[in-house]
């Protein structure tokens, strides 16, 4: 484990740190986030298969970086240079997106940006992994995932405030969202503590493989992946908030009002994973996310939206850091990096046929097959997740 004595707020300072980072840099990515759709469609006369295509590439395709970013990670016993450098490339995206005048340079765009996440997610949630005890890695996780999503909070104020301020030129918004991704890379080079002795190394340098990881792991991936299927971007929430009467101008305070949920409930959803188990808390998440899709698929009124959204980054909050947590516990210490890589990859590959598959239901069927798909996957996901609780707790009898 990182030597990481120093405490801020009862977090360790890689922890603290990389909670910092996340929020900065997603104050930038979420600037421009729930702006890109409207910007696809209004201004650029872009149909939504398209926009899914943008989104599914950009995701999987750089999500193809994870792995090999987590196992070059343990390959070379460092993590703090290669999550600089993930950060870097996502900040240097900005200029594309706002030069932009055809779909074709917004994809460039985000692609370069979810390249960058995929060179430095797995090494950052190794750091976190290594800079925690045991017993507090949902709270850890947790605080990252709030940190970050209170980023999310920010980003879309700010573009609220930017957009009225600017006339709704989209453009000075993109190219503003640089500062604090700027910000977040210098944290980084200036706090993030790591000791070459602190990433312990194997006898054989790490293969990219998946001999080193148990059943467990491939059955929860594999669980994972099923439920990313359904999981299409969430610009297709955002087009659905428009097309049911929230204004353009509404969508970012909707998407703020997500993400401060989504960042006041993780923390305590941490700490009760930490408390009364991992895997019922990613179960509940399962389950609600069904019901919230099939609620996105029958909504017929704004109110409706808005109460949707709020569960959702309720949703957010009891997940995306749990899953995480959990997936710690059930990792070779050796190869933190790699599994987490691995897990990332796998989501990430499957937002490619996940959005795609939004984009060509709403266009071909209705906006409401979109969320029918997505409620059905997630149904699945949960009714595998139950078996393999009940496997997981034959096998310790």
């Amino acid at each position: 484990m990182t030597k990481d004595n120093r405490k801020f707020f009862g977090f360790g300072q890689n922890v603290f740190i990389a909670g910092l980072v996340s929020f900065f840099m997603d104050v930038s990515s979420e600037m421009i986030y729930p702006l890109v759709p409207l910007f696809l469609a209004n201004v650029l006369g872009v149909n939504k298969s398209v926009i899914g295509l943008i989104e599914g590439i950009a995701e999987s395709t750089a999500s193809l970086l994870k792995v090999f970013s987590g196992w070059f990670s343990d390959r070379i016993g460092n993590r703090k240079w290669l999550m600089a450098a993930g950060y870097g490339i996502s900040t240097l995206s900005r200029p594309i997106v706002a030069l932009a005048t055809g779909w074709h340079h917004v994809m460039g765009s985000r692609f370069m940006d979810r390249f960058g996440k995929g060179v430095r997610t797995a090494p950052r949630d190794a750091i976190i992994a290594e800079s925690t005890e045991k017993t507090h890695l949902g709270r850890a996780f947790g605080f990252h995932r709030s940190m970050d999503t209170m980023g999310a909070v920010i980003g879309p104020a700010l573009a609220f405030f930017l957009l009225g301020i600017f006339s709704n030129n989209y453009r000075w918004v993109f190219w503003l969202s640089m500062i604090p991704g700027a910000i977040a890379v210098l944290l980084i080079i200036l706090f993030i503590k790591e000791k070459k002795q602190a990433i312990k190394m194997p006898s054989e340098r790490p293969k990219l493989t998946l001999k080193h990881f148990d059943w467990k792991f491939k059955f929860f991936v594999a669980i994972a992946t099923l439920f990313a299927l359904g999981n299409s971007s969430d610009v297709f929430l955002i087009l659905r908030a428009q097309q049911i009467g929230i204004s353009a101008l509404m969508i970012p305070v909707v998407y703020l009002m997500f993400n401060l949920i989504y960042s006041l409930s993780a923390i305590p959803a941490g700490i009760a994973a930490d408390r009364f188990g991992r895997k019922r808390v990613i179960l509940i998440g399962f389950i609600l996310f069904a019901m919230l899709y099939y609620g996105f698929a029958v909504a017929k009124d704004t109110s409706t939206i808005w109460l949707l959204f709020g569960f959702y980054g309720l949703f957010m909050g009891l997940t995306e850091g749990i899953q995480k947590a959990f997936l710690a516990t059930i990792i070779p210490p050796d190869f933190k990096a790699t599994a987490f890589g691995v897990y990332n990859t796998a989501i990430g590959l499957a937002m490619f046929p996940a959005s795609f598959i939004g984009g060509w239901l709403w266009d071909k069927i209705s906006p409401s097959a979109t969320f029918y798909f997505g409620s059905i996957t997630a149904s699945l996901s949960a009714g595998f997740f139950i078996i393999f609780i009940i496997v997981i707790n034959n096998r310790k009898k």
